[in-house]
């Protein structure tokens, strides 16, 4: 594939191993992008209709084809607050191939004009540079590519190394304490079980932000689509102090703990980031002990009044608007029961972070979809005897809430009030101070905790 140097198009050649009859792009705005498609071997032009190529015959070996990169820019409206000299255009709108089975790969290389870069949310080739991998992936949302000249950064967090890119915008940035916040907030999550869920996660910062807003980091999202992507939206002109002391962030590195989960079932994903940003952010120091039991309390009662007649199954399968509480955590309170019941059976010995990190090892990055019972099924599968598919049975398609209100003052985290009141007298305040207490073990940029 090769970029030209002012931005203009993307020329790519694509091989196949055997003749291919089906190719398209997964966006429906795709055609109007493309200049020309042709077979390598004669020449002869394939028409196109709709996001489709009607390849003639037995099908093609080769196919050469261009795309106008400018123009499909101009639809793309995270351009907006780019520099020329960054073009931000979904692989969906420039990649035309067949559909990936599970065994299926296709080997990407890109030829660069001279300063030019390139971000894609494939596997990296570690022995050539501009070499990537794609294999089939939940496409749970269309990622995106990035051509031109901005900051790029290989990050080390425990054993994995995070592919960093950082936009540029009019606003000015500073690359070098972006990139230590991204470096120690990733490194929260390794407070879970001593290793990152993903060993080539990219991360893609945007900065929008004049100062303005409230938050450092005004949206998060991690998208599976040839890949695992984090994609960070934030207002630079923020003091650093607050990026460290947010949550968005380390919620949706959390999410990487889990597989990409069926739609009806994303209160558990949503839910188990819930429970671990305020976890992790303990015992990262950036909230104190109160604070993150407060944040925890409080959402857990939003979440037991939201919609009290729908399951977590049905709150996530209808309009989240209104049970975008239930949805966001009803999976928190199964973790949090899980966990303690997992601390209480083993004395320690099991806890929710040694069984992610049994699964991280055995099926993470993963590639495929996965249902609620798929994933509680695996995680007992590490245990002595059931749990997690019990609490699923139990809960996820039961009207309610997952009672844990009882379980939080037996863990000596009860409200008086508005507050939320520590009691290190309380039957299972051990397990509490388990749970989130201070981890000194990793390297941290020096602050207060929040406690508010």
């Amino acid at each position: 594939m090769r970029v030209d140097a002012k931005l203009k198009r993307i020329q790519v050649r694509a091989e196949f191993d055997t003749p291919v009859t089906n190719i398209s792009a997964r966006s429906r705005n795709a055609g109007q992008f493309l200049l020309a498609a042709q077979r390598c071997d004669d020449g002869i032009e394939i028409a196109t209709r709709d996001r489709r190529l009607l390849i003639p015959g037995r099908g093609v070996e080769c196919l050469s084809y261009a795309v106008d990169l400018q123009q499909a820019a101009r639809a793309e409206r995270r351009n907006e607050s780019l520099r020329p000299d960054n073009v931000v255009v979904s692989p969906a709108v420039w990649m035309w191939r067949p559909r990936l089975g599970s065994e299926d790969e296709i080997e990407v290389r890109f030829e660069l004009a001279e300063e030019l870069q390139v971000s894609v949310p494939w596997v990296p080739d570690e022995s050539v540079a501009n070499r990537y991998h794609l294999f089939a992936s939940p496409q749970s949302g269309t990622a995106i590519s990035v051509f031109g000249r901005f900051d790029a950064r290989d990050v080390k967090v425990a054993d994995s190394t995070l592919r960093v890119d950082i936009l540029q915008t009019e606003h000015a940035v500073n690359t070098e304490a972006i990139v230590d916040w991204i470096q120690d907030t990733a490194g929260n999550i390794v407070r879970s079980y001593g290793r990152f869920p993903n060993p080539h996660a990219r991360i893609v910062v945007l900065p929008v932000g004049n100062g303005r807003g409230d938050a450092p980091v005004g949206f998060g999202r991690v998208v599976r689509d040839g890949g695992e992507t984090i994609e960070l939206m934030i207002d630079p002109a923020q003091p650093m102090q607050a990026f460290y002391e947010n949550w968005t962030a380390t919620h949706e590195f959390s999410h990487l703990m889990l597989p990409y989960l069926h739609r009806d079932q994303r209160w558990i994903s949503e839910g188990f980031a819930q429970y671990y940003q305020n976890v992790l952010l303990a015992r990262a120091g950036r909230y104190a002990q109160r604070y993150a039991w407060q944040k925890l309390y409080d959402g857990l009662e939003r979440g037991r009044h939201s919609v009290p007649g729908l399951s977590p199954n049905d709150a996530a399968a209808g309009d989240e608007r209104g049970g975008r509480m239930k949805v966001y955590w009803s999976g928190a309170a199964l973790a949090l029961l899980a966990d303690v019941e997992l601390r209480k059976r083993s004395s320690g010995e099991h806890t929710l972070d040694s069984v992610l990190g049994e699964f991280q090892q055995c099926c993470l990055p993963s590639r495929r979809t996965w249902t609620g019972s798929e994933l509680f099924a695996k995680f007992d599968s590490f245990l002595d005897e059931p749990l997690f598919s019990v609490l699923y049975r139990r809960h996820a398609d039961t009207a309610g809430f997952p009672p844990v209100r009882q379980l939080l003052e037996q863990l000596g985290a009860a409200r008086e009030g508005s507050d939320v009141i520590l009691d290190d007298a309380a039957e299972l305040a051990h397990t509490r101070q388990a749970i989130s207490g201070r981890d000194t073990s990793i390297a941290e940029h020096d602050s207060p905790p929040r406690d508010q």
